[in-house]
């Protein structure tokens, strides 16, 4: 997500960042504590690096679950940082820690506005026009390994080197993919996604694809900020 998030940020845009899980499962070398540390340290330093607003994880891996004290607790950050756009995960991806994080941001977002709805801890509502962005999941394909493709595409050639670099602040990631799913170089696995989206928009260098939230519920049918603000960098995606 962070070539768009970046090319927003060009825009104007006040950028966030936020994992929902702590990591603590993704090793094969630390103890639980040090890993937890590690991983707050690199998402800190990847906001960091380009100025966004880091937020602290709420859960254990395999531990985020769509419920009502989960909800709660998502919800009042969405309301502290009152969001003009969400870019979250796909609704269908391969594991469920994603699909969670997704659900509970879209019906944080949802809940905005509603004063009986009380987060933990408690933070006022506020009303506002928002809209959802869901990335394509890893591999571009769902759980099944159906291919998911995007209703549009964004050119981040421009961001691509900030990507990268952001990417490699997350070294104790790497280090359990190699372990765990053999994915050596890691940062040319997220140049040659870019470039496997880029071509579904007719032949960009680099893209990063969205699916578009319904409106119903959080905006007018016309809202929509992020292709607004990225004029002359969003594209069709192809029907191939």
């Amino acid at each position: 997500m962070a070539g768009t998030l970046l090319l927003l940020q060009r825009a104007g845009a006040e950028i966030h960042m936020w994992n929902l899980a702590n990591g603590y499962c993704g090793t094969a070398q630390h103890s639980r504590e040090e890993i937890i540390r590690l991983r707050a340290a690199e998402a800190e330093a990847s906001a960091r690096l380009v100025g966004a607003t880091s937020h602290p994880s709420l859960f254990d891996d395999l531990g985020i679950f769509y419920d009502a004290p989960s909800l709660a607790r998502v919800s009042a950050v969405v309301r502290e940082i009152r969001p003009t756009i969400i870019l979250t995960q796909s609704p269908q991806d391969y594991m469920e820690d994603h699909q969670n994080t997704c659900r509970l941001l879209v019906t944080a977002a949802f809940s905005h506005g509603m004063r009986n709805f009380v987060t933990q801890p408690p933070r006022p509502t506020w009303e506002g026009a928002l809209a959802i962005y869901h990335a394509l999941p890893h591999g571009l394909q769902d759980g099944l390994g159906q291919p998911v493709r995007p209703d549009f595409t964004v050119d981040i050639a421009s961001t691509l080197a900030e990507k990268r670099a952001m990417l490699a602040c997350h070294r104790s990631q790497k280090e359990w993919l190699d372990v765990s799913q053999g994915m050596d170089a890691y940062l040319e696995e997220m140049a040659a996604m870019s470039a496997s989206v880029g071509r579904l928009a007719g032949g960009l260098a680099y893209a990063e694809g969205w699916r578009r939230h319904s409106k119903l519920g959080f905006a007018a049918p016309d809202f929509n900020p992020l292709e607004t603000l990225l004029k002359g960098k969003c594209h069709a995606a192809s029907a191939e």
